[in-house]
């Protein structure tokens, strides 16, 4: 069994509250900010174990910080009552934590399978601290840096661009191509 097995046997679940003292990123955010108008909670679940966390907010714009998140994410969420529901077209991931080592880079890949299955979801981005950790995790994931604020750093995980790659790859085949 290799280390790493255990990660083909997780699901993504939402959650309905967490843990959030155990937050090393934002542990001042309690249960209601997590889970309030336009905000979600999901988890990785491995068994019956959540072995990571990521927070997300739905706006139509990018946040600086979590002020601008609050606002834009209930923004979103009334503007949603005139719209069957719809919540915003932009998924914020303001915080993210796992227990098991692999497990945030692996919630991050399930939540963008998520958000390219969403039908009305177009861009996931970060509301992440500034630090070089959160910069080197997000950039050795894939992510583009996208502005650096004064409190924080926005990066984001482009959708399109996964589109445009799969549709190279099959024309590569079609025609042949090694590159």
């Amino acid at each position: 069994m290799k280390a790493f097995d255990w990660l083909k046997k997780v699901e993504l679940v939402e959650m309905k509250y967490c843990f959030y003292k155990e937050d090393p990123i934002r542990p001042e955010l309690d249960n209601k900010f997590r889970t309030d108008k336009g905000r979600k909670i999901f988890g990785l679940k491995l068994g019956k174990d959540i072995i990571a966390v990521m927070c997300f907010a739905f706006t139509h714009e990018i946040p600086k910080d979590i002020k601008e998140l609050d606002l834009l994410s209930y923004d979103a969420f009334m503007q949603a009552t005139h719209r069957a529901g719809v919540q915003g077209n932009i998924a914020i991931a303001y915080t993210v934590w796992s227990k098991k080592k692999g497990g945030g880079k692996r919630i991050v890949q399930e939540v963008f399978k998520m958000v390219k299955k969403s039908s009305h979801l177009n861009r996931l981005v970060t509301l992440s601290p500034l630090t070089q950790m959160a910069r080197d995790f997000h950039l050795r994931n894939g992510a583009i840096e996208v502005r650096v604020n004064p409190t924080s750093q926005n990066f984001e995980y482009t959708i399109e661009n996964e589109w445009w790659k799969n549709y190279l790859e099959h024309t590569k085949k079609w025609f042949k191509l090694k590159r």
